[in-house]
């Protein structure tokens, strides 16, 4: 079957007619969260989900488990969704597994249950080999990610962003939505989180002016910081004061830099907070995050003891206050934080 964005798929649905088996190809969560939605609210009322939903893995070897259930009429319900994710986990497997997995999809796909919609979800897939032959032949493929050219998921980014901010009753100043989307560097799970700040900020006024975006949203250059989580971790100060230096150096503000510091400080609160969470495609719904922010964030946490991830918080409470308070040295400011976050006595909260 021809590739399709998420556009015609949602134009298909409104048609009403089931669609046996589809594939979520691509990296962009926020696109595939919205094509999950409205698969499920085409296709399964909300009083018999309990039923007639249900989620497997291929990461976890759940391939026939998945395909037995699509095959198994749901209860209360006169058709039902079954999701398949981390379909690309199959490539990965001995050979012997791999074809074995293979073959049962596409005895399967040779005759898919009329009361199932089967959706195989990959980030991506290898195009030489038999999956994702037989995938692209037997399923709809729906794109779920935004293309490697910039411009084109700037474009995107920006018609998203128009459409979010008119559900939440507000618009765009001229320019602002443009700012935004660079901002965010076109993640679109990001995007969306940022508008309901910012719509909840423009309050009355119905208005996101471009000064909202530059005084309210982290930029994805001050976003770098993962870079200083590595250092933090790993105890490495002099890494941390030169990647410092350098955002200063480049014109970033302090009190936004402390913004985007402290922003990245808390994702590893709650990624260490996050159970069973073993990669970032696991964790990135939890955190709110691209799926390979979130695999920082967790490899990143996982260094940090809980207390000393809680004595961080409070050198960053201390450090806005002292920002904010007016200190004639913000450089000073920011770097006494990073001797706090990377001192031998934080080191010591390790054990």
């Amino acid at each position: 079957m021809p590739q399709v964005g998420t556009e015609e798929l949602l134009a298909r649905l409104k048609k009403g007619k089931p669609i046996p088996a589809i594939l979520l190809l691509g990296e962009e969560p926020y696109l595939r969260d919205t094509c999950r939605a409205q698969l499920i609210d085409q296709y399964v009322s909300e009083a018999a989900r309990t039923w007639a939903v249900s989620r497997f893995s291929a990461g976890r070897g759940d391939v026939q488990a998945a395909l037995d259930q699509a095959q198994t009429l749901p209860m209360l319900s006169p058709q039902q969704v079954v999701f398949l994710e981390n379909a690309e986990a199959i490539e990965k497997f001995a050979d012997k597994k791999r074809d074995e997995a293979v073959k049962q999809l596409e005895t399967y796909l040779s005759d898919p249950a009329t009361f199932t919609v089967l959706v195989i979800e990959a980030a991506h897939l290898d195009q030489r080999m038999k999956l994702a032959k037989l995938l692209s032949e037997r399923a709809l493929v729906v794109e779920v990610g935004l293309g490697e050219n910039e411009n084109q998921r700037n474009a995107a980014a920006v018609l998203l962003a128009n459409a979010l901010a008119k559900d939440r009753g507000v618009e765009f100043e001229k320019g602002a939505a443009e700012e935004l989307a660079e901002c965010v560097a076109a993640d679109l799970q990001r995007l969306k989180t940022e508008i309901e700040k910012l719509s909840t900020f423009a309050g009355d006024r119905k208005l996101i002016r471009r000064e909202d975006v530059a005084q309210m949203v982290i930029s994805e250059r001050v976003a770098t910081v993962w870079e200083m989580a590595d250092f933090i971790a790993a105890n490495r100060p002099k890494q941390a004061f030169d990647f410092l230096d350098r955002l200063l150096r480049e014109g970033e503000e302090p009190l936004q830099m402390l913004g985007a510091l402290a922003w990245m400080y808390r994702k590893l609160v709650e990624a260490s907070e996050i159970k069973g969470a073993v990669n970032g495609w696991a964790a990135a719904r939890a955190l709110q995050m691209a799926p390979e922010k979130a695999e920082l964030a967790l490899q990143n946490a996982r260094k940090i003891s809980k207390p000393r991830l809680l004595a961080g918080v409070q050198a960053f409470q201390r450090a806005d206050s002292r920002l904010k308070g007016g200190s004639d040295d913000e450089r000073a400011v920011l770097e006494f934080l990073i001797t706090e976050l990377t001192s031998p006595v934080a080191s010591a909260a390790k054990g």
